[in-house]
């Protein structure tokens, strides 16, 4: 089983860092975890694509996690998948899928009627709502939703991946939560979203100091995460979703590392980590992780 985080940005676009998206591969199959701004892009750069996924999780329906759902349908349907897509995600998503097919139904006919491909079974969505303990099987992988604390979002949720004897924790977006600690508790790698509060500033006519508390409130902080990891006691630490997407990196290590002993990675676009050999590969780069 591995991941491969495919986008690790935020809400502020960024060239280096897409919108939030990851990609995990275990039995055989493709699961992708929300679907940001590029997603579709990344995947091709993860040497896979659209038409090739098994499902979509979704943590919850920010735009930043949800704005590229319609990229990636209509796209695998170029790509020529002849299957439909099954979306999993919590309370709202049936009607924000049912919005969006709707709000390019016009485009989507016209499309169909002159482009004669063989298959439109791309286009034909089942959703199921989730929410905390539901359990999702494929073969040997089990996937379990975990309620997270991202108020006033009403429902969002991180994500177990399990599939012999290894484990994959994905935050989604949350403050830092005593029910992800607990279900993340021992797992190989954790993948969790980070703010690095201490290098964003006000800035006039775009955010204020009642902004930059408001954002703070719900999200976990740059000296919180590594709490996080440590009473987890998960083996790695993977950091995404970062705010802001620039930032001092070593710095932002140095203070993970006051509270986690284990191995700290910054994540990058398509890095790929696998958590049954521990092999971390980052463009030209790969590594083996040293496990405590």
């Amino acid at each position: 089983m591995d991941i491969t985080l495919l986008g690790t940005g935020c809400p502020i676009c960024d060239t280096r860092r897409f919108g939030p998206a990851n990609l995990v591969r275990a039995a055989g199959a493709e699961f992708l975890i929300d679907c940001g701004s590029g997603a579709t892009q990344r995947l091709i750069g993860a040497g896979t694509k659209g038409a090739a996924l098994e499902a979509v999780l979704l943590t919850h329906l920010h735009t930043d996690h949800i704005i590229d759902l319609y990229q990636l349908i209509v796209s695998s349907w170029h790509q020529g998948r002849n299957r439909g897509h099954r979306v999993f995600g919590p309370p709202g998503t049936r009607e924000f899928v049912a919005g969006t097919m709707e709000l390019w139904r016009v485009e989507r006919e016209l499309r169909i009627a002159h482009e004669r491909r063989p298959s439109t079974e791309a286009f034909k969505i089942e959703v199921a709502e989730i929410g905390p303990g539901d359990v999702l099987k494929h073969g040997e992988l089990q996937i379990t939703a975990v309620e997270v604390e991202h108020q006033p979002v009403k429902s969002a949720l991180g994500f177990v991946f399990a599939c012999q004897g290894r484990r994959i924790a994905i935050s989604g977006d949350t403050r830092p939560c005593r029910r992800l600690i607990e279900a993340a508790r021992g797992a190989e790698l954790l993948v969790h979203e980070v703010m690095i509060h201490r290098e964003m500033a006000p800035v006039l006519g775009v955010r204020s100091p009642q902004t930059l508390a408001q954002v703070a409130s719900y999200h976990t902080l740059s000296d919180q995460v590594g709490k996080v990891a440590a009473e987890a006691q998960v083996r790695c630490l993977a950091l995404t979703h970062f705010v802001p997407v620039r930032f001092d990196q070593a710095a932002l290590l140095a203070e993970v590392r006051r509270d986690y002993a284990g191995p700290v990675l910054i994540g990058e676009d398509l890095m790929r980590i696998d958590v049954k050999t521990g092999m971390v590969t980052s463009g030209d780069t790969a590594f083996g992780l040293a496990w405590s």
